[in-house]
């Protein structure tokens, strides 16, 4: 019998206390097996939209688990995509290094395991064409590789993520709309980064926006990120809001 897992988000953003539940699914990429949680909503929208949430790069996530139940509460179907599958989960933030390592240098892999997630999104009951893409660091850049993939989903969200592309690939049109919310003060991601990634969507003829928060730096969005900006990664309250409400706006754009 599968365990369904009992999820509590906490008001830390000003919302109500949500109480949802998160099922395991199990599936694979080959011999690898993967351990993703599919969300249910509380009253589906009528056009069945679904929302594949990437996590950062430990995994999935408290972070990630409550983006998935706040959606749920709004009417979409959720899935939390795993990326490594079972046995290399990173226990610190070393280990977590070497495995998004692994995904950022073979983009092609990376896509297959968001592909993979994508359809157990879509087998769990939402729309095949009414599907978006979010994510969270690590998962920021997954967002932005399944809209270079040319996926079927509507649109990508990138929250503090990663911009960087393969450049050993040529730049190629990009259908799905992109979002990304981006910390004005995100040293991790070079400025330079931020202007190939411009070009890019430039190039690609992208519907695309590029939105700054003031203050915020990496993992703006995670509770659990701590509260010292200097250290390069810190939670940022009013950046995470406004980006989640600049989501959901971005969401009754795109998901009819």
């Amino acid at each position: 019998m599968k365990l369904i897992y009992t999820f509590i988000l906490l008001n830390s953003l000003g919302f109500n206390t949500i109480l949802a539940q998160l099922k395991p699914v199990s599936y694979n990429d080959g011999a690898q097996k993967l351990n993703g949680l599919y969300g249910t909503p509380k009253k589906a929208l009528a056009k069945k939209p679904g929302v594949l949430i990437l996590p950062a790069w430990m995994g999935i996530d408290d972070n990630s688990k409550s983006a998935a139940t706040r959606l749920n509460e709004l009417g979409y179907h959720t899935f939390v995509a795993d990326i490594y599958g079972e046995g290399n989960y990173p226990k610190d933030m070393k280990g977590a290094a070497e495995q998004s390592t692994i995904y950022k240098s073979n983009v092609k892999l990376y896509r297959q395991r968001i592909e993979l997630a994508k359809q157990k999104l879509i087998e769990a009951g939402a729309d095949p064409n009414n599907i978006v893409v979010i994510g969270f660091c690590f998962g920021g850049t997954g967002a932005l590789e399944a809209a270079r993939a040319k996926m079927n989903v509507k649109g990508v969200v990138s929250f503090h993520g990663g911009l960087a592309r393969d450049t050993s690939k040529a730049i190629e049109p990009i259908q799905p709309k992109v979002l990304v919310c981006h910390g004005a003060d995100d040293f991790f991601v070079p400025e330079a980064q931020v202007r190939g990634f411009q070009n890019e969507m430039r190039a690609a003829k992208a519907d695309w926006q590029m939105v700054y928060y003031a203050d915020a730096v990496h993992a703006f969005t995670d509770v659990n990120a701590g509260n010292d900006p200097k250290k390069g990664v810190a939670y940022n309250e009013k950046a995470a809001k406004r980006s989640w409400d600049l989501m959901l706006r971005f969401f009754e754009e795109i998901l009819k």
